[in-house]
């Protein structure tokens, strides 16, 4: 008589209508089933059983491949981390500032419209952000690529460039809780937030513009 052969995630006691998958293919499902429940409920809120039951694996599987609910977390937050701060470092090729500060704004605010799980995820304290790091050192990253290229144009204009950091980081703060704002309570079109948070940080609350209008023209 013939013996089926089952590869390591099938286990006597997994639910019966499991797919059957690679281990890279188990990986990456128990990755993203990681991610929406961590953006839904938190950390602490999420067990390991539910994560490998949203999954239809057994408890097991979900420890060969991550070793804890920690490990699966710290993937998660790390690839979350990396596709940011690569999407921002690519957008940033403008000399002029006030571009600059369109091209920041919009990378943030496109990543929270098309990964809002992800940056559920990120806002939240990590319990492993020692390794992974967090959400707090990735926008100083993203601070430290700005502060450069303000500091050349404080220069040019005859600020002083020590102080470039501390506007470099008040920017990428400001986009980022208004960012937090437009994706949990407002309404308003992405272009149109964007405009008004640079017409705030160019031209200060005196020289408001009545009607900001972006200087990017973004293909539809």
């Amino acid at each position: 008589m013939a013996i089926a052969h089952h590869d390591d995630d099938e286990l006597d006691h997994a639910p019966q209508d499991r797919v059957r998958m690679t281990g890279h293919e188990r990986r990456a499902q128990l990755i993203e089933v990681g991610r929406t429940l961590f953006a839904e409920k938190g950390f602490e809120s999420v067990t390991v059983e539910e994560i490998a039951s949203k999954a239809k694996v057994s408890k097991p599987v979900v420890y060969e491949h991550f070793g804890s609910k920690d490990g699966l977390y710290a993937v998660v937050v790390d690839r979350e981390m990396n596709y940011l701060l690569n999407s921002i470092t690519r957008a940033l090729t403008a000399a002029h500032p006030r571009v600059l500060l369109e091209q920041a704004a919009f990378a943030l605010f496109d990543y929270i419209e098309t990964h809002n799980d992800g940056f559920r995820i990120l806002l939240r304290d990590s319990p492993v952000s020692a390794a992974t790091g967090n959400f707090a050192s990735l926008l100083s990253d993203v601070a430290s690529q700005v502060e450069a290229r303000l500091a050349r144009e404080f220069a040019a204009r005859g600020f002083p460039k020590k102080m470039a950091p501390m506007y470099a980081h008040m920017f990428v703060g400001m986009v980022a809780l208004t960012g937090q704002w437009w994706l949990d309570e407002s309404g308003a079109k992405k272009e149109e937030v964007i405009s008004h948070l640079v017409n705030l940080v160019w031209n200060g609350a005196v020289g408001l513009e009545r009607e900001p209008k972006l200087v990017i023209r973004r293909k539809k």
